[in-house]
């Protein structure tokens, strides 16, 4: 393009800048719909505008307008967009008639007046009681409207025909068989979900099925099966499923289960099912969801689906589906041969399974029993170990003297870690003797036993907290701290990928919009001032149950997620040594999994040498991402350092954003002695501070 041509071009903006009307913006929520439809995260829409990405989502909260210059490219931007991604839900130019759907559809908005009383045989009446219940509650506002999906991404039905659905929608379903079951959700029942990318495929419906409708369909109250968590092949209703020409997956019919027929040219035609009576909201995930009455269960399962994405599993296969959700592996491409369209793969994305390096294989895989023998145990020179921080140590003299422990726990510490973060998209390839570069991801052989530390602190090297010994495989994020520290740093050997991007972006938006949107919602912002911050953290979760279930699925998304992309094989009947069906995933990446907890440790460390640093303040304990201080207060405020009525720059600051605190905890010194004068030395205090008890289970997020 000739400078000539460039002037024109800056002439041109220069008056379509000034040509910008106040009004020629879209509203805030198409702005957003705008950039989801195309795949684009916040941070590449403000790189392209040379603004930060705060800036971006005030545009699209609608907190903020966009100011000259960047404003002309951004309507720019909107408008080509709004040409490719045209809204599903704008007029057409003649008022809309009421949707076809089913024989009976209720919209629970307000306690309908009383029924006078009759005589004769009385018919059950549904509205006026579940009206009255659900009027006070909190909703969630419904994106743009989809006609194919215009009831909601999903229904929990009960034995009595009722279906119930988002926004406190009921409707009326067969109750005759499973077979009839399917056909509804698939036809007049309009439920499903738009896709989250352009390239991706719309969310399946999902029946969530109570118990009352589990009795009426013939199903078990409990299933037999408790190891294959599934129904026996020859059960009366899977013959009902067989006999219309239905399938199921491998899995078989269980808590969760997919009942298909193979896709024809218009639409995919499959259903999903969750089981509640077996147990597939498990309650580490979801809470007592399975306890709630169906209209609020459906409320639960509905904001999270708006939120999140329509549940499809435990918590962590809905992690690591949304992964693909907004980043498909493929994407239609022109064969220039013969001008047909054709499946590619998408640039950024996991297009195809790879092999994993050796270290970063886990016990049991194929990669390590060719290399070793079995019951080998891997010396750190033959494993990759980036694991979350357990480490704890004695209190000084100094820390005894002070009355309190006080824990703080960072926020979607792993979701923070993965935001911004590079990552490896194609197969290893093995180096000796490399010269580090942290913009490759990859796992390096390094010696760090040379890099000490004061005591007082864990080393940010392994997740035990003790100096390494010798040369151990770490993922990049390590090795650039240990860079980023003033050491020097000389690989052995390496497993590098050089095709690399920020895969887990969109990922990391989706999972932070939905939690910033939750905590909204119970009563907690951004920018609250820091007492108030406290204040409202101490009593959220009493506001509205519903609403912090769903919180709690959210974070367990985020951990979930980032852990299936090492899942291990399961029983029944793998033996090591054995591929398991995981391993065929594009999404099988024990080596993003690995750089993502390192950056999470990382993340811990440098907050924490800050404080020590500046501030004199050392943790006695840390589990994943919970600190602990001594401090002369029982609130974080006691003890965090402030210059100038700030927190310390690069230090741990309270506030709701994913990365900054929240208080998790306060005991006593006392409290503290004693448990490590009851259970001795290997007591973290990091894992009980939350409760004060000793349980088995991990506190924290």
């Amino acid at each position: 393009m000739s400078d000539e041509q460039n002037g024109l071009f800056a002439s041109v903006d220069a008056l379509l800048e000034q040509a910008a009307a106040p009004d020629a913006l879209p509203a805030p929520a198409e702005r957003k719909r705008l950039r989801e439809a195309a795949g684009l995260s916040q941070d590449q829409v403000a790189k392209a505008l040379d603004v930060r990405r705060e800036t971006v989502t005030g545009w699209e909260a609608g907190r903020t307008e966009p100011r000259p210059p960047a404003r002309a490219a951004y309507i720019r931007l909107l408008d080509g967009l709004a040409d490719r991604f045209p809204d599903p839900a704008a007029p057409s130019g003649s008022m809309p008639g009421p949707p076809a759907g089913p024989s009976v559809i209720t919209q629970l908005q307000a306690p309908a007046p009383p029924v006078a009383p009759t005589t004769g045989p009385a018919t059950p009446m549904r509205l006026p009681v579940t009206a009255r219940r659900l009027a006070p509650q909190k909703t969630v506002a419904a994106p743009a409207a989809d006609a194919r999906f215009a009831h909601g991404p999903l229904a929990v039905v009960d034995g009595d025909g009722a279906a119930y659905c988002a926004d406190g929608l009921v409707l009326d379903y067969p109750l005759t068989d499973l077979p009839a079951l399917v056909d509804w959700a698939l036809g007049e029942a309009k439920l499903g979900a738009a896709r989250l990318h352009r390239s991706g495929k719309d969310a399946d419906p999902l029946i969530v099925l109570t118990a009352s409708a589990v009795q009426r369909l013939g199903l078990p109250a409990e299933l037999e099966d408790r190891r294959g968590l599934r129904l026996p092949d020859n059960h009366p209703v899977l013959k009902q499923l067989t006999k219309a020409q239905w399938k199921l997956t491998k899995r078989g019919f269980g808590p969760w289960a997919r009942v298909y027929r193979t896709a024809d040219n218009t639409r995919r035609q499959c259903v999903q099912f969750a089981v509640a009576p077996w147990g597939a909201l498990d309650t580490r995930s979801w809470g007592m969801a399975d306890q709630l009455p169906p209209a609020e269960l459906a409320r639960l399962l509905s904001t999270y689906a708006a939120r999140v994405l329509t549940p499809c599993g435990s918590t962590a296969v809905t992690g690591l589906e949304l992964m693909t959700a907004l980043r498909p592996p493929t994407r239609a491409v022109k064969d220039p041969a013969t001008g047909k369209w054709v499946s590619g793969p998408m640039p950024g994305s996991l297009s195809e399974p790879v092999q994993c390096a050796p270290p970063e294989a886990p016990d049991g895989h194929p990669a390590v029993a060719a290399l070793y023998p079995r019951f080998h145990q891997r010396t750190p020179d033959q494993v990759l170990d980036e694991e979350a921080y357990q480490w704890a140590r004695p209190l000084t003299d100094e820390e005894c003297m002070k009355p309190y422990v006080v824990g703080i726990d960072v926020n979607m510490a792993f979701a923070a870690a993965a935001n911004r973060l590079t990552v490896g998209l194609s197969a290893p390839v093995q180096v000796h003797r490399p010269v580090f570069d942290a913009k490759l991801p990859g796992s390096w052989l390094i010696d760090l036993s040379h890099i000490r530390l004061d005591e007082r602190l864990p080393s940010p090297f392994t997740p035990h907290g003790e100096r390494p010994t010798g040369p151990a495989w770490y993922a990049t994020p390590t090795v650039a701290y240990a860079v980023e520290l003033g050491y020097s740093v000389t690989p052995l050997e390496a497993y590098l990928r050089y095709e690399h991007g920020p895969y887990l972006d969109a990922w990391y938006t989706r999972l932070r919009d939905a939690y910033i949107a939750t905590m909204a919602d119970l009563g907690v912002t951004p920018g609250m001032p820091e007492d108030q911050f406290l204040a409202a953290m101490a009593g959220y979760q009493q506001s509205d149950p519903v609403l912090a279930a769903v919180l709690g699925a959210v974070k367990a998304t985020v951990k979930g997620g980032i852990g299936k992309l090492r899942e291990r094989a399961r029983s029944g009947g793998w033996r090591p040594g054995e591929a398991w069906p995981a391993l065929a995933r594009p999404t099988w990446r024990p080596d993003i999994r690995a750089a993502v907890i390192a950056s999470a440790r990382i993340n811990m460390h440098r907050k924490m040498l800050k404080l020590a640093t500046h501030a004199g303040l050392y943790p006695v304990a840390i589990l994943s991402d919970c600190a602990v201080y001594a401090s002369d207060g029982p609130s974080p405020l006691d003890f965090l350092p402030y210059r100038d009525g700030k927190p310390l720059p690069g230090g741990f600051r309270l506030g709701l954003s994913p990365g900054m605190v929240k208080h998790e905890g306060t005991q006593s010194v006392l409290w503290a002695e004693g448990l490590l004068e009851e259970h001795g030395p290997d007591v973290n205090i990091a894992r009980h501070i939350k409760t004060g008890t000793v349980s088995g289970q991990d506190e924290g997020e």
